[in-house]
């Protein structure tokens, strides 16, 4: 590990303030993520500003009826709130499912959006990776691709976003706070939050330099059902092949709303509007299902390995809208 400089902020601007003032800082909450990248070498930051202790860690009623997720809310915490498993239970599920119980007692809700994809050549250190170092090249382009994408991807990148917690705040339509460096905020909804990987791939995010996420804001609670279907490797402690975060609102034997967000499968949670459209009036059957995997995987490339992920997408989305209209 290189040397580096630590401080502890004692306010969200002071910490905006300082990542302002050193090129490079990164600010650490739970290190469930920055400390294994700094260890492996990938992240090499000159300077660390903890955030543990500026606040932002409770839960909020809003005005609107939704909630207000302080960015140091911990994820084990999120998941528990009664608040959360009863109005918003893709949320909960898709936190559950992420990690182990043990990084979810340090994970933040802040760190967790931002926490960088487990692709295993951007880990290595060693071969072309054009997040870890830009202009080097992808080795998962016609390498080791079983966990990549089908869709979003560029020659540059083919790697996933790994936040399962993030695949439902999509589905929600959550909105992200931030304040910089020289005290102004901004929100920003999640749908435009990602960047996909165009030649520029180590920007993951629409951040600038410094500036902090404060909170996570969920608008008021939607009717319906909500499902979070998760397929990996193994029951636990394992990145998602491909997830499904689904809002199902029913009138009758007919849906009324869909929304549809995907992991797994993309560089950043993955919603299309032509796949929830296909879905609204129909029986949620196999024909709707299938009509709805088209627009998804309407320009999805396999690569090999992760060929398999196609028709596992249609399967799953099958099995999840018809868990959805039977309840």
């Amino acid at each position: 590990m290189r040397p580096f400089t630590y401080e502890r902020a004692e306010s969200p601007e002071q910490a905006a303030r300082a990542a302002a003032e050193t090129p490079g800082a990164r600010f650490i909450a739970g290190g469930t993520n920055l400390i294994d990248l700094m260890k492996h070498g990938i992240e090499t930051p000159p300077h660390l500003i903890d955030v543990t202790r500026i606040g932002l860690d409770r839960i909020e009623e809003t005005a609107e009826g939704g909630l207000r997720i302080g960015a140091m809310v911990r994820n084990a915490d999120l998941a528990a709130d009664m608040r959360v498993r009863r109005d918003y239970p893709v949320l909960a599920r898709a936190l559950l499912a992420g990690a182990s119980g043990q990084l979810r007692n340090k994970a933040t809700t802040g760190g967790n959006l931002l926490q960088r994809t487990r692709c295993l050549y951007f880990y290595d250190g060693i071969t072309p990776c054009n997040k870890r170092r830009p202009g080097s090249g992808c080795a998962a382009i016609g390498g080791v691709n079983r966990m990549h994408v089908i869709v979003g991807a560029s020659d540059h990148c083919i790697a996933t976003h790994p936040s399962d917690m993030a695949v439902a705040l999509s589905a929600l339509d959550a909105r992200v706070e931030t304040v910089n460096g020289g005290g102004a905020t901004r929100t920003i909804a999640l749908a435009d939050f990602y960047r996909l990987p165009g030649d520029r791939p180590e920007q993951e995010t629409v951040l600038a330099p410094g500036e902090l996420i404060t909170a996570v804001t969920l608008p008021a609670p939607v009717e319906g059902a909500q499902l979070y279907r998760k397929v990996r490797d193994r029951a636990s402690y394992a990145f998602a092949l491909v997830s499904i975060a689904a809002i199902i609102r029913r009138e009758g034997r007919a849906i009324a709303e869909a929304r549809l967000a995907f992991g797994g499968i993309a560089p950043k949670p993955w919603r299309v509007e032509a796949a929830e459209a296909a879905l609204t009036g129909s029986d949620g059957g196999r024909a709707a299902a299938d009509a709805a995997a088209d627009a998804i995987l309407a320009d999805a490339e396999g690569r090999g390995e992760n060929d398999f992920k196609l028709p596992l997408l249609r399967r799953v989305l099958a099995t999840v809208l018809g868990e959805a209209m039977a309840r």
